[in-house]
């Protein structure tokens, strides 16, 4: 099956302005990048489908940090799907919590319809665990 593509440099652009979008610390802000009916998955964890409940998962999940920065490693774009390796830094009170993750975005109509976020959750729990024993 052929499926139209968007141009490189506009997925890698949306991509890039919705991962620095995160600084704002404002999950409504992130709503203009995302297809109603997005599905968002951590897979360690369950998805989360449609652009309201993926909003309310991220307003939840920023709720608990203090500061979230998406460092971007590296990213590849072809069309409509786009691949980043980036450093995602939470801050949470004293902890600073510098995890990589793997993310894959699809684009539909000029939104990002499909993202994907992998990660080590074994890692996540391992520093907060330290960090909140010392």
């Amino acid at each position: 099956m052929v499926r139209p593509m968007g141009s490189d440099q506009d997925s890698e652009r949306l991509v890039r302005d919705f991962c620095d979008a995160f600084v704002a610390h404002d999950a409504e802000a992130l709503r203009p990048f995302l297809a109603d009916d997005v599905v968002y998955h951590n897979i360690p964890m369950d998805a989360v489908e449609g652009v309201d409940a993926t909003i309310a998962f991220l307003a939840g999940f920023l709720a608990m940090c203090d500061k979230l920065e998406f460092d971007i490693r590296h990213l590849v774009a072809r069309g409509d799907v786009v691949l980043t390796e980036r450093v995602d830094t939470f801050t949470i009170g004293q902890v600073v919590a510098p995890l990589p993750v793997m993310g894959a975005f699809e684009i539909t109509g000029g939104k990002i319809s499909a993202w994907r976020d992998y990660f080590d959750m074994a890692q996540v729990t391992k520093l907060f665990a330290s960090e909140g024993a010392g």
